[in-house]
Formats: C-alpha cells, structure tokens, sequence
C-alpha cells in the first residue's frame, strides 16, 4: 500500500475514529512485524520514506507532514500514528517543527531507541540529539525491560519529557518481529484506549 492510499479499514472501527498511519523505524517493519499484521489485518497505511538505510531525520519530517497534508479526512477526524522505534523519534521531532499537528488525535510510541547512546549505527547519528519537548496530543510509550537499543529508564525519561503515559511490557526485546507478538492484540487495545 503507497503512502498515498486510504485505510480501509479504520474509518469503519468505531473504536478508533480516524485513520491510522504506520511510521517504522530504521529498515523498515519486514513482513512478520506487528505493524505489516495491522497493515495486512486492519488497513492501516505505512508511511513510506526514500531511504530506509541512511535515515535523513528532515527527509522523514518532510514525508510524515506531506503524507498527513494529503488526507483531506484529517480535517474533520484527525490521525493516529503508531510508531515503532526510529519512528518514535521521528514523531517527537516532527511534532517539535510542524504547523500540522491538529491532523494528529494521538500517537502510540513503541520502544524508542536511545539514539544518543554512544554504540549508535553512524546512519542514526544526525538523529541527535533526541527531541524531547511536550507532544502537542496525547501518547502512549511502550518499551521492553531487555530492549538493546534502549534502556527501560531512558525510554521513561523521554516518555515524561512527551507528556506521554509510560508503559512497560516486560522483557519483549525490542517489541519487533523477533519478540513474537503476531498481531499484538495488545497493542492494538492500547491505541484504542488512546483514541477513546
């Protein structure tokens, strides 16, 4: 599905109430992650950026706030965004920058990497520093207690410098494909709780 296409799905879950657009993280979400299951389960629309291997921290600014403007629906039922690690960070910094954030109802952030960790892949290092300003909407940040890319105490710290609830979900390594979630039914009620 292009990030231009319509969710299917969304508008029809009285749960939700507006669309929902996927932001993965570095690489992208392959096909066994839990966002491709509510991609393919739900019609949910991934956001889809130029390069996923040298990740430009403006470049996806620029394509997250395009692909919003585009939906004429986000007027009258604005977004939910569901975003899994790289994609936390991206929504912290966009919603630092753009003049678009009343298309956003709230945002589900699944474990954010700590990108200013000093073992840092030179491809995230122009994601420094971390943008940590009060989000403009409501959200939820979800991490793992053995995440390797973030610790439990760095992802509560963001949480509370967003304004975000901080929920912690065990040890799910770094709540991906390897973590074994399938559809992650919880999740999904988490962003339901968050739309309500």
């Amino acid at each position: 599905m292009s990030q231009h296409a319509l969710p299917s799905n969304d508008l029809d879950d009285p749960l939700l109430g507006g669309p929902v657009y996927l932001l993965p993280g570095w690489l992208n979400s392959d096909p066994d992650h839990w966002q491709s299951e509510w991609q393919r389960r739900h019609g949910d629309t991934r956001v889809e950026q130029d390069d996923w291997e040298w990740p430009r921290r403006g470049d996806w600014m620029a394509r997250l706030d395009e692909v919003l403007q585009q939906d004429a629906r986000l007027v009258e039922r604005p977004a939910l965004l569901v975003a899994h690690s790289l994609g936390c960070q991206l929504v912290a910094a966009w919603a630092d920058h753009s003049s678009h954030t009343r298309l956003v109802a709230g945002a589900l952030l699944v474990a954010p990497p700590d990108t200013e960790r000093e073992d840092t892949p030179p491809q995230l290092h122009n994601w420094r520093p971390i943008r940590r300003p009060r989000l403009p909407f409501p959200a939820i940040v979800v991490a793992s207690t053995d995440d390797p890319f973030c610790r439990p105490e760095r992802a509560a710290g963001m949480a509370a410098d967003w304004g975000a609830e901080f929920v912690l979900a065990g040890p799910l390594g770094h709540l991906n494909a390897a973590s074994g979630l399938g559809a992650w039914p919880e999740g999904r009620a988490m962003l339901q709780r968050l739309a309500r």
